[in-house]
């Protein structure tokens, strides 16, 4: 998946839009920023997620953090080499390091996400 292409939360989770189904994801900043990332939970196929809500977590030697639904939808399906293997999202954010497939209840909320220049000027406004 191309970065520049695709929509961002400000919670620093990414999504790429294919008709009324998202692929979620984190950026690779955020990855960048946990570091040794050490587990990661995520939600079962089936189960209702909320935008702005959150759906999992990942846990790094520094930290464990929330995941954020960036739309509202059922989970239609789970990288499962993800949960086995978290370093597959450290080094591979943005392809094989997916999180989870949405298919979303209301697609007018993806109007809500950042594109990719709004989402690296964020990252640039934080950092200062």
């Amino acid at each position: 998946m191309d970065p520049k292409q695709l929509l961002y939360a400000p919670s620093h989770e990414w999504v790429a839009v294919a008709g009324d189904a998202v692929v979620v994801g984190l950026s690779k900043f955020a990855v960048d920023q946990l570091t040794d990332l050490l587990t990661i939970e995520l939600p079962k196929v089936g189960d209702q997620v909320t935008a702005g809500k959150t759906f999992g977590e990942v846990e790094s030697v520094k930290s464990v953090n929330d995941l954020y639904a960036p739309v509202s939808g059922e989970v239609t399906e789970v990288n499962q080499a993800v949960l086995d293997d978290v370093q597959i999202l450290a080094g591979d954010p943005f392809d094989k390091g997916w999180l989870v497939k949405i298919k979303m209840s209301d697609p007018s909320e993806t109007s809500k996400l950042l594109d990719h220049a709004a989402y690296e000027k964020k990252i640039a406004d934080d950092e200062h």
